[in-house]
């Protein structure tokens, strides 16, 4: 009867451990979301600065964008939310569009496709 009652013990303890284990890991994966969405706000404040400058500076602007680009990579790996995924998307999308705007000469290229994906970001990353 002992044996029984340790055994029982045993599983309802491992289970317990497996449980918490399997929260840390969301929740783990829940601040690694919102320091990379305090990274993706930090360089988009970056970028915002470099296009409204007078000099305009192209080279500030693709030094930012890089950052933004990592920071995505990041989240690209690590996200199952579609909301998060969506957001995530969109940022790429503008990126790419100001990394091509930027290229063909335009040094004011319209970063609002950036703001507003990385504010969803922000959202859906920074809880309650």
């Amino acid at each position: 009867m002992k044996r029984r009652r340790t055994t029982a013990l045993a599983v309802a303890t491992a289970a317990a451990v497996t449980t918490l284990l399997t929260g840390c890991g969301a929740l783990d994966k829940a601040m690694d979301c919102v320091k990379t969405a305090d990274a993706i706000a930090t360089s988009v404040g970056k970028l915002q600065q470099a296009v409204s400058t007078a000099s305009n500076d192209v080279t500030q602007i693709e030094e930012s964008l890089n950052s933004i680009s990592t920071e995505l990579g990041n989240l690209k790996d690590t996200t199952d939310n579609a909301d998060l995924s969506k957001a995530v998307d969109d940022l790429t999308k503008g990126v790419d569009s100001v990394r091509t705007a930027v290229k063909n000469g335009d040094t004011t290229p319209d970063i609002a496709p950036i703001t507003d994906a990385a504010a969803e970001i922000g959202k859906v990353c920074t809880p309650g």
